[in-house]
């Protein structure tokens, strides 16, 4: 850290850690107060939600143009189609194997600590149902008919589709389309600005969100789910510290303390906001200045994988789908097992990185092998709290697999090598 005036200047991730600490004890402290005090439900509680919700608006607010101007200027900086479409098959690859190896994952801890078992399930649960998508479906809702509905509506996917056809263009368009692309990297800049602006207000929106969820559901409603709760945030953990350390280390050559060091501000970020599209424009300040990835590889890969990258989602399938089934004393087969892992990776093209999207995901899962769709009501009551584990882990995922891809592509990350 740097001195000024003979003062230490806080990082920005120490301030929201702090952030992040305090509003954790303050949750904790005012929730079994809220019954009985009007001033805390009626005015306090309010205000931190508002807080919360202003700082979750602000990052969404960047994130089309920030996307749109830096996939059209990754694009275009490419130069190389060939290139490209080489990044982006080993971008895609990389994410589905680690989706699925997180599926497994979330199955195996579901079967060794029995989440569900002996769960006195309330009867008259309801949840709404919803229809599984078919895959053809999920393929054409890809491309977009008409780009402004997409941008508009923030469907990610249909966004990233299009910049890669506009910056694609820009290439072909020659002279002309450079212009067109230094213009586009003049607002990918100006969307990084004000990127860097916005994160000032981070640790009070952090301590907000957190002080909200940790108030709202308090340690006595977690004692009952703690046996699945432990299982996610265990599977996250070794998620974590085997398959992406592993890829670190094999794959970049690079210590997994220099990454995890690297990536935390945005791994903190996800986990307080719930949100991986919405800590993307972080996620894209950590990889480029901390790891050293090029513009090139991160303006794609990470979009990309805010959108369809979902390893933290994909292990909760794993853990629920076992939980609902034991709590509703269903047995899973093998062949029921591997249905989920199949259903859950391809599930999690398109699954949207808003908070709660993985829920929603969930219905398909629990439809696509028979089990109990009521099941759903139970996962929602904690649903927040795996949430916030889940969306750190896919943040974690999208920065790991946009290493490897760089790396891949023969540039030189920051940090020394591996030794040995």
């Amino acid at each position: 850290m740097s001195e000024n005036g003979g003062k230490r200047k806080v990082s920005l991730l120490v301030k929201i850690s702090i952030g992040f600490v305090l509003g954790v004890l303050f949750g904790f402290g005012i929730g079994p107060l809220l019954g009985t005090s009007p001033f805390l439900s009626g005015w306090v509680m309010p205000f931190l939600d508002l807080v919360g919700k202003i700082f979750l608006t602000l990052l969404k607010m960047i994130i089309v143009p920030l996307v749109f101007a830096s996939l059209v200027t990754g694009a275009a900086s490419v130069g190389d189609t060939r290139k490209l479409g080489r990044i982006g098959v080993k971008t895609l690859a990389l994410y589905l194997v680690t989706t699925a190896v997180a599926i497994v994952i979330g199955l195996m801890l579901g079967n060794v600590i029995d989440p569900g078992t002996g769960m006195n399930i309330p009867t008259g649960l309801k949840a709404e149902a919803r229809e599984a998508v078919p895959i053809l479906d999920v393929i054409l809702g890809i491309f977009p008919s008409n780009p402004l509905e997409s941008m508009v509506k923030a469907n990610m996917l249909q966004i990233i589709v299009f910049a890669l056809f506009f910056g694609v263009s820009c290439i072909l368009a020659g002279e002309r389309g450079r212009k067109i692309a230094d213009f586009f990297e003049g607002v990918a800049e100006v969307m990084y600005a004000m990127t860097h602006t916005i994160m000032q207000t981070a640790p009070f929106g952090v301590f907000a969100l957190i002080a909200v969820t940790a108030a709202k559901y308090g340690l006595a409603i977690l004692a009952p789910f703690a046996k699945v709760i432990a299982a996610v945030y265990l599977g996250c953990v070794l998620h974590a510290v085997i398959v992406y350390s592993g890829m670190i280390a094999a794959l970049c050559r690079r210590s997994p303390l220099w990454f995890f060091r690297g990536i935390q501000e945005a791994a903190i970020t996800a986990f307080a906001t719930r949100s991986s599209s919405g800590t993307l424009p972080i996620t894209y300040s950590n990889v480029r200045s901390n790891l050293g990835v090029s513009e090139g590889v991160s303006s794609f890969v990470l979009p990309l994988g805010a959108t369809i990258n979902m390893d933290g989602t994909a292990l909760y399938q794993g853990v629920c789908a076992l939980f609902v089934a034991q709590a509703f004393n269903v047995p899973l087969t093998l062949q029921m097992q591997i249905g989920i892992v199949v259903t859950a990776t391809l599930g999690s093209i398109g699954t949207a990185g808003v908070p709660g999207s993985g829920l929603i995901m969930l219905t398909m899962v629990l439809t696509s092998v028979g089990l109990p769709i009521e099941g759903l009501a139970l996962v929602a009551g904690i649903d927040a709290i795996l949430d916030a584990a889940r969306t750190c882990l896919n943040v974690i995922g999208d920065t790991a697999v946009c290493a490897v891809v760089a790396v891949s592509e023969g540039e030189e990350l920051l940090g020394g090598r591996e030794q040995g």
